[in-house]
């Protein structure tokens, strides 16, 4: 039912190994064979352009993390404010959603901060867009938003009203796979 995902999957983990050096792919493929949720998930992310690629393995938790590579923000997951609560807000000029909400449904997470720098480590993106990121409580209880992008060769961390949307700001997912 998955076999044209495993066969883009494999394909980009065998054109990126610097993005996860020390791995082994046959291991990653069993486990997703096994794991029909994660594959529904990993569909969804390529279906909105995210391109996923298993960026690291956690020891502790026996788990790869599969994050979106795609050279910009996904296509699919741009055009939305930050949450719910601030789409709400929003009286005029409404985005079709938010991005809280959509990687909820996607049964995904926004990147932390320190993982979008991590994932800049494996490669340059969002060189034209921009990606909300997982805000902290304090910042998005006073309404804002943090996103995060790569410009002059290094990686910025912005703030912005939570309910404002741009046609190049999207957001990156980031799935654990046990």
């Amino acid at each position: 039912m998955y076999e044209k995902l495993i066969e883009t999957l494999t394909k980009r983990f065998m054109d990126n190994s610097k993005r996860h050096q020390g791995l082994d792919w046959d291991s990653i493929a069993e486990r997703l064979q096994k794991n029909a949720a994660a594959l529904l998930i990993l569909e969804a992310m390529e279906a909105t352009g995210g391109e996923p690629d298993v960026i690291a393995y956690e020891n502790a938790s026996n788990s790869f993390f599969f994050c979106d590579c795609s050279a910009e923000s996904p296509s699919g997951r741009r055009s939305l404010c930050y949450d719910d609560h601030a789409l709400e807000l929003r009286k005029a000029n409404k985005p079709a959603g938010s991005a809280v909400s959509m990687a909820q449904k996607l049964g995904v997470s926004l990147l932390t901060e320190e993982e979008y720098r991590y994932l800049q480590t494996l490669g340059e993106f969002d060189l034209k867009t921009s990606s909300w990121i997982l805000t902290p409580l304090e910042i998005r209880n006073l309404g804002g938003a943090l996103f995060c992008d790569r410009r002059y060769n290094r990686v910025f961390t912005y703030h912005n009203g939570a309910d404002s949307y741009y046609s190049s700001r999207g957001f990156r997912a980031i799935l654990k796979v046990r």
